[in-house]
């Protein structure tokens, strides 16, 4: 009997623990109810941000050059500089809405490919194939020096920060894959020559004041970081990786390409690519690493008209032509794109207009210009004060509505030079029709007109125009008359 009971409870056992294998794990209803969403990134203070960027869709004023424009910069001591492909040279200072026009200098002979002002803007250089180096005292609006050249340079950039005792510039060659370092007070003799570190010709330099490093590209795709004069322009010893195949910096070569341009965001710790096959990459400095990459390609927006029509059909196809067009020659290289102060806002333009893009969350905040008939390629970006307060500002100031208080207020302004466009265009938070002058026209004539607006423009005063009423003035008096664009058939 014992040995049954034992055989019997040793059964029930063993169906129990089949059916307990059965029911492992939840129930498919109760998994579904654990599994959390995703949650969307938020950034902090977004407001504020937002705040602080351009807002409005439209230009607010437009200022000429007498040629095409093809460099603008704006600086850290305020000063928007700008340059057109006959060598000219204008400075301008920001006022509290609009800007002021300082100085204009013939820079050179040839078209300038090339302007760079140091960390701080107090200086700042063109270089054009005219093989030689213009150096200005910003601040003083004046040339302080010439360095002459014996070969064409194709890029300039200045490497050094805050307690330099020597103004370095770096300047690369068009045909050698060369960068030379000058000293941008001194003579036309290179203070070092960086021959070995790249292949060929070098694309662009660019310098990361914080970090006192330098990248430079060329056109294979390699990317390189070097450091300034303080370690004799070795390998940086405060980045995160010891060799760039521990980085993405190969991303270029892998896709066959190269960057155009790059720009860092102000702490130094991101900075953004522009390349020819339409895709806009954003890396970590230290780690070298890729965290975003934006397709601005023109199937991608193809696909988007079709999807959710962005413009209407006549100007998408006048559009999609002038990209064509752009892709032809290399005037589309010349494109670059910037950060905003806080480094999450990330401007570069577009066949659409520029975008404006929180990389933060990856989000499209804005598409600014989109309106507008023209397309962006250069832009720069201000975000300070023109006016600031000598005391400092209290909450009590900042809540109160005191009108002597708003200009103190930032004025965000976006700057952009245009295709085949003689002007620079600036998109502010004001609509052109909250311009306070009655008779204000949004493209000042700084210049005198060309042989073909004056000729279009009298063209366009001389067409007839057909009246609907005539007055005749007789010793009788006056008659009226009415007038028909068509004469009826007589019976």
């Amino acid at each position: 009997m014992s040995e049954k009971r034992e055989r019997e409870d040793e059964e029930n056992s063993n169906a129990s623990d089949e059916d307990d294998d059965e029911c492992v794990g939840p129930s498919l209803s109760e998994l579904t109810n654990t599994v959390e969403k995703k949650k969307k990134k938020i950034l902090k203070y977004e407001h504020l941000y937002l705040e602080n960027l351009p807002t409005c869709d439209t230009y607010e004023k437009s200022y000429m050059h007498r040629d095409v424009i093809t460099h603008i910069i704006i600086t850290k001591t305020d000063f928007l500089i700008t340059a057109s492909c006959d060598g000219h040279v204008k400075f301008w200072k920001k006022t509290e809405e609009l800007i002021e026009f300082v100085k204009h200098f013939r820079s050179h002979l040839t078209p300038i490919t090339d302007i760079t002002d140091n960390y701080n803007g107090t200086l700042m250089c063109t270089i054009s194939s005219d093989q030689t180096v213009k150096v200005f005292d910003v601040i003083n609006f004046d040339m302080i020096n010439m360095i002459k050249l014996d070969y064409i340079p194709i890029s300039a950039c200045w490497v050094h920060s805050k307690g330099d005792p020597i103004h370095t510039v770096a300047v690369s060659s068009v045909a050698e894959p060369k960068i030379f370092i000058y000293d941008g007070k001194g003579i036309n003799i290179p203070l070092h020559v960086i021959d070995k570190m790249h292949t060929k010709p070098i694309v662009f330099i660019k310098f990361n004041s914080m970090f006192d490093v330098a990248i430079s590209a060329d056109k294979s795709g390699i990317i390189e970081y070097w450091s300034g004069a303080k370690t004799d322009y070795t390998f940086p010893k405060c980045v995160q990786f010891d060799s760039k195949l521990d980085t993405d910096l190969f991303e270029f070569v892998r896709h066959k390409t190269h960057a155009t341009s790059l720009c860092f965001s102000n702490d130094g710790l991101k900075f953004a690519t522009m390349s020819p096959d339409r895709k806009v990459r954003v890396f970590n400095f230290l780690t070298g690493k890729l965290s975003r990459v934006y397709d601005e390609s023109l199937l991608r927006f193809t696909e988007l008209q079709q999807k959710k029509q962005q413009i209407p059909n006549i100007e998408f196809i006048r559009r999609m032509a002038i990209e064509r067009e752009l892709e032809k020659t290399e005037i589309s290289h010349t494109a670059n794109l910037c950060f905003d102060e806080s480094g999450h806002y990330l401007f570069y333009p577009t066949m659409l207009g520029v975008k404006v893009v929180n990389i933060f969350n990856n989000t499209l905040v804005k598409i600014i210009g989109k309106p507008e008939n023209l397309r962006a390629l250069r832009v720069a970006l201000f975000q300070g004060k023109a006016k600031k307060l000598k005391a400092a500002v209290t909450l009590e100031m900042e809540a109160a509505t005191n009108p002597a208080l708003e200009a103190s207020i930032s004025d965000p302004t976006l700057f952009c030079t245009a295709y085949k466009k003689n002007r620079f265009y600036m998109f502010t938070k004001r609509e052109p029709e909250d311009i306070k002058s009655i008779d204000a026209d949004r493209d000042v004539f700084n210049e005198r007109p060309s042989k073909e607006d004056i000729i279009s423009s009298t063209e366009a005063a001389c067409i007839q125009r057909l009246y609907d009423t005539a007055t005749l003035h007789t010793v009788f008096g006056d008659i009226q008359v009415a007038l028909f664009k068509e004469c009826q058939k007589n019976s």
